[in-house]
C-alpha cells in the first residue's frame, strides 16, 4: 500500500509518497512527471514515519541546513540503469554540483564494460522521482549551463542559491 502527504516547501506544494517504510516519491504539485507511475488520487493520505522523517528533514532543508538524510529509506522504483544514477546522484555533496557527463561516466566506471551517455545521464535525471532529497537540481551541463529542471529552472536557481551559491553566477549560468 502507498500513502501520500502534502508538505507546505516556501517553493510550493510537494507531494511524498511512501509505503510502509520507504520514500517512492518527493515531487513539486506542477513539475513534470508528478506522480509517475502512481495513482496520486486514489491513494491513502498519512502520515507515516519515513514521510515525518522527510518532513524533518525538509524543514531542515528550507531552513538553510544540510541535514543528513538515511539514503536507505529511498526506495525509487526506476529502471536499473535509472537506479544507478540515482545512486551516483545521491553522493553529488551539498553546495556543489556535478554534470550529466561526469554522472555517466562514474556510472559507466563502475561497470566495466558498460557505456552511458551524457544523454542517457540526463533522461535518468529528468525522471528523478525523489526531487531533492536525491539531488538532481544539483546537475548542470558541462559548460556549467542550468539547463532543465523538472521543477522548473528557477526552483533549481532557488535550490542552488539555498546551498550557497550566488545567485548572481547563477543567472550567468543559464543555457
Amino acid at each position: 500500500m502507498y500513502y501520500k502527504s502534502i508538505y507546505p516547501s516556501p517553493l510550493g506544494q510537494i507531494a511524498i509518497v511512501s509505503d510502509d517504510k520507504t520514500i517512492k516519491g518527493v515531487w513539486f504539485a506542477d513539475q513534470k512527471h508528478f506522480g509517475s507511475q502512481y495513482d496520486m488520487q486514489t491513494m491513502t493520505a498519512a502520515e507515516t514515519p519515513v514521510i515525518k522523517k522527510v518532513k524533518n528533514w525538509l524543514d531542515a532543508y528550507f531552513a538553510g541546513e544540510n541535514p543528513t538524510l538515511d539514503p536507505t529509506i529511498l526506495a525509487p522504483e526506476v529502471t536499473p540503469y535509472r537506479k544507478q544514477i540515482l545512486n551516483t546522484l545521491i553522493h553529488v555533496p551539498y553546495g556543489q554540483t556535478t554534470s550529466y557527463k561526469e554522472l555517466a561516466d562514474q556510472v559507466a566506471l563502475n561497470a566495466p564494460g558498460k557505456r552511458s551517455s551524457a544523454r542517457a545521464a540526463g533522461g535518468a535525471v529528468g525522471h528523478n522521482p525523489i526531487s531533492i532529497l536525491i539531488p538532481c537540481h544539483r546537475v548542470v551541463a558541462t559548460n556549467g549551463a542550468l539547463t532543465g529542471y523538472a521543477g522548473g529552472i528557477d526552483r533549481k536557481i532557488a535550490l542552488l542559491a539555498l546551498e550557497g551559491f550566488d545567485q548572481s553566477k547563477l543567472a550567468n549560468y543559464q543555457g
